[in-house]
């Protein structure tokens, strides 16, 4: 199962969704598809679409999927990791009204950049090319989530970012 999320920001990040809904059609993707939504108003008929997931509702489809395609949000992505799940990041940019900044675009790029095993998507084109290649690879990452928190703290600090 692929889950799909795009946060709880206020602005719709419908560039996801519907990036999403092609692949299915396109057959790109045959795994199931579980998308949690937000405020997007696209529509995504061939994936299982939900606008909000309870805290457990979350939990639950990240730990159940291969794969997490995610809005750059850290907490959202450093978690996608720490469960070794395969982890894309398709963070929120101002240039598509969906967000005000562009600061998931460069914090995630600053994570990828230390070496995270992320995959930081801008153009959503590019996904098809991502999804394609990711099924010829089997995705196994070691569960070292203490040493994975050690070395995020890190990274975070050097970075200059606080908690």
């Amino acid at each position: 199962m692929i889950f799909v999320t795009v946060g709880t920001h206020e602005q719709p990040f419908n560039r996801l969704l519907v990036a999403m809904e092609d692949l299915v059609v396109r057959g790109i993707i045959t795994d199931r598809v579980v998308i949690q939504s937000g405020y997007a108003t696209a529509v995504a008929p061939h994936c299982e679409v939900t606008d909000f997931l309870s805290n457990q509702g979350m939990q639950q489809a990240m730990q159940s999927a291969t794969t997490i395609v995610c809005h750059g949000g850290p907490a959202t992505f450093m978690q996608a990791l720490a469960l070794g799940k395969r982890s894309i990041v398709v963070p929120r940019q101002m240039a598509f009204r969906e967000h005000v900044n562009n600061h998931q675009l460069t914090f995630a790029r600053q994570v990828e950049q230390q070496g995270y095993p992320l995959t930081v998507v801008d153009d959503v084109a590019e996904l098809a090319a991502i999804f394609t290649a990711a099924c010829a690879v089997p995705h196994q990452l070691p569960s070292h989530t203490h040493q994975f928190n050690q070395q995020l703290t890190t990274a975070i600090q050097r970075m200059g970012v606080s908690s």
